[in-house]
């Protein structure tokens, strides 16, 4: 088995100071393992040294600090989210919301003639617009009550078996 003759060879346009004079640049094996491999472990600073007369380096671990750090001060935990606090929060945001929809309502008392299916009435904007919203609301909630009532038929059934 022959080597390749273009492995040794410095690529093309690289400067003559850098190609080494003989010898190879890396491992003949670029993938070897350091660990496995004695050439490519780092000298042991530990061990002897490559010449005896030259005293093995220590290394010294750093001492620790004489001055006491001081703590970051501790934090009292949050209190945990109950369910009374969530309802609560509701409570407030609905009464909010009903505020602004008696003020709505208030503000449009303009009667306007409503059609429907050959009814007639005669109704203010502000109530035409809040019915309207909650026939809105009502087609939203009764599909959604339906499809929640199956999921919790199936995990009824599933949990049976």
């Amino acid at each position: 088995m022959s080597e390749d003759p273009t492995r040794a060879m410095p690529a093309p346009g690289t400067p003559a100071k850098e190609v080494p004079a003989y010898g190879r640049v890396g491992p003949a094996d670029p993938h070897a393992d350091p660990a496995t491999h004695p050439g490519l472990r780092p000298p042991d600073v530990d061990g002897p040294a490559t010449d005896p007369g030259i005293p093995a380096v220590r290394v010294v671990p750093p001492e620790p600090p004489t001055v006491p750090t001081a703590q970051p001060p501790q934090a009292e935990p949050a209190l945990p989210h109950s369910r009374s606090g969530g309802l609560w929060t509701g409570l407030i945001l609905s009464a909010i919301v009903l505020i602004f929809l008696l003020v709505f309502i208030l503000q449009n008392q303009i009667s306007v003639t409503i059609r429907f299916l050959g009814f007639a009435g005669a109704v203010p904007v502000g109530v035409a617009l809040l019915l309207a919203a909650i026939a809105g609301l009502l087609l939203v909630a009764i599909p959604g009550g339906v499809r929640i009532m199956q999921l919790r038929r199936a995990a009824r059934r599933a949990a049976r078996r």
